[in-house]
């Protein structure tokens, strides 16, 4: 019995990530169909044409800024899967309330993407390319341009929803405040070294990397606590009327 519970599972959760491939790979190719478009509002305020160092380069091109559109765009399919998958498992009550994050995910990371793009994006480009005034004739070949802008940018779409992942988890029980605080050291390392591995190599980049990680990181904690108090109130309750 509990070979086939777990084969039961192991099905559901093939079938969700299935559901959640064939989702990306439509969005990928309605994405595709508009990327010159996109292409040429992300390049609309630079002062030279980007390079090319052959045909191929076009392509990756092309396909990389379809496929962050259609990573954006498929968080709420991917979140609504995973809480299909785990919604056996909840309450009633955590069903609503769980449900209730997957648009949540979708604009945190839209608003960790244009922070990375409007705000970081132009500063740390502006400061490196500040170091070649009157030393260097500066191109950018369109494959580093944009391979630089992404590697930037698209973590913190991600690290955007982390205050919201952590609510969740806290919702649930798996995570709550005093562990994170715990954690504390550890995590900051963490993030530090997902800072410095993300950006170019110089201290400026880091830094203004760094400090809106342990930002979030502290705000997560601040709204696990928040939940967590709610969570042993509502707890308390059930208990007094039993």
């Amino acid at each position: 019995m509990e070979h086939q519970h777990l084969l039961g599972h192991l099905e559901e959760l093939r079938s969700r990530i299935i559901k959640t491939l064939v989702a990306f790979v439509f969005f990928l190719i309605v994405s595709f169909c508009f990327v010159k478009e996109i292409y040429h509002w992300l390049v609309q305020d630079m002062d030279q044409k980007l390079a090319i160092l052959g045909p191929s380069d076009i392509l990756w091109i092309y396909m990389v800024i379809a496929a962050v559109i259609s990573i954006a765009v498929t968080i709420p399919v991917a979140a609504y899967q995973t809480w299909r998958f785990v919604s056996p498992a909840l309450k009633q009550e955590e069903k609503q309330v769980t449900l209730r994050f997957i648009p949540g995910l979708f604009l945190l990371f839209l608003l960790g993407i244009s922070f990375g793009y409007f705000v970081l994006f132009p500063m740390v480009l502006k400061f490196l390319t500040s170091l070649s005034d009157g030393q260097f004739v500066t191109m950018f070949t369109a494959e580093k341009y944009f391979r630089f802008m992404i590697n930037l940018i698209l973590p913190f779409g991600f690290l955007f929803e982390m205050p919201l992942v952590v609510m969740f988890l806290t919702k649930l029980g798996i995570l709550n405040p005093k562990r994170l605080a715990k954690a504390r050291k550890v995590s900051y390392l963490v993030l530090i070294v997902i800072a410095v591995v993300i950006t170019p190599p110089d201290f400026l980049s880091d830094f203004l990397v760094t400090i809106p990680l342990l930002v979030l990181y502290e705000l997560s904690i601040t709204l696990s606590r928040v939940v967590y108090r709610k969570k042993l109130m509502n707890e308390n309750v059930a208990v007094a009327q039993i």
